[in-house]
């Protein structure tokens, strides 16, 4: 969950008067930074392209993301990482009055032992509330754990959270950590406001998968460090200790199977 204020692109998604569903917006999203010539793929600026460092890895838990509809169109936004690093990550955007299809079908599939991710500050589902214990536990009854990380500002989280009905039986785990951001590319509230990787990262760790979690913040790291020194149009060189550690794992991963190879999780 990213700190930004999008009031700035509020009224370029257009919605169906029918459905509520979002239409594509009238325009792409433009911020500071729009012209700048960004690689394909990656999408940060050439200048410090992310393509090199990218390390598939597998993990036992999955993570699927709601993501709402302006989130998709920001550049900053850290939930693609996880895409890319975890090959099991599901990406849907949030519709207010109805789950994306195939999310509502998953939903009811029973390998999966789904936990919504949030905050327990609200008495009024404090039934629902559980430890990471529960992921654990999902794990030993031969469940796929999912933590669903609602993707966007913490205001979208908070209504994201309020206003999807289809998520009001799942449990919710929230996520404790010692850890503060160290995300620097939007201002947090606080610290210990994490963004949509850094939360990810967390999970996966408590939750057995450690080196799928460490691979993503290795991965988060670069992204990081990379489009803060784009920003000043500044080369990384030479190579961050972070991205020593990914170039050599995808380089033993292409060295063993042609292409890349993902890392097993623990």
């Amino acid at each position: 969950m990213s700190d930004f204020d999008s009031s700035v692109v509020d009224g370029l998604v257009n919605h169906d008067s029918a459905t509520e569903h979002p239409r594509p917006p009238r325009r792409e999203f433009k911020a500071r930074g729009s012209f700048v010539t960004r690689c394909d793929n990656c999408q940060l600026p050439v200048l410090n392209c992310l393509c090199p460092y990218q390390v598939k890895a597998e993990s036992h838990a999955q993570v699927w993301l709601l993501t709402h509809p302006i989130e998709h169109f920001k550049p900053t936004n850290t939930g693609r990482l996880i895409r890319d690093v975890i090959m099991t990550t599901q990406v849907f955007t949030w519709y207010r009055t109805a789950p994306d299809a195939q999310l509502a079908a998953l939903l009811k599939d029973p390998r999966y032992a789904p936990f919504v991710i949030f905050p327990d500050d609200q008495p009024d589902y404090v039934d629902r509330v559980v430890g990471i214990e529960a992921v654990h536990s999902a794990k030993e009854q031969a469940h796929i754990p999912v933590f669903i990380i609602l993707d966007g500002t913490w205001r979208q989280a908070r209504r994201m959270f309020r206003k999807s009905a289809y998520l009001d039986a799942l449990p919710v785990l929230p996520l404790r950590t010692e850890r503060e951001t160290r995300y620097r590319l939007r201002k947090p509230a606080s610290k210990a406001h994490l963004c949509t990787a850094e939360v990810a990262i967390e999970l996966l760790r408590q939750g057995g998968d450690t080196v799928a979690a460490d691979v993503l913040d290795d991965y988060f790291e670069v992204f990081n460090d990379s489009y803060a020194a784009s920003r000043l149009h500044h080369k990384i060189d030479p190579p961050t200790a972070a991205m020593r550690r990914l170039a050599a794992k995808q380089s033993a991963g292409d060295s063993e199977s042609g292409h890349p190879g993902a890392h097993r999780g623990a």
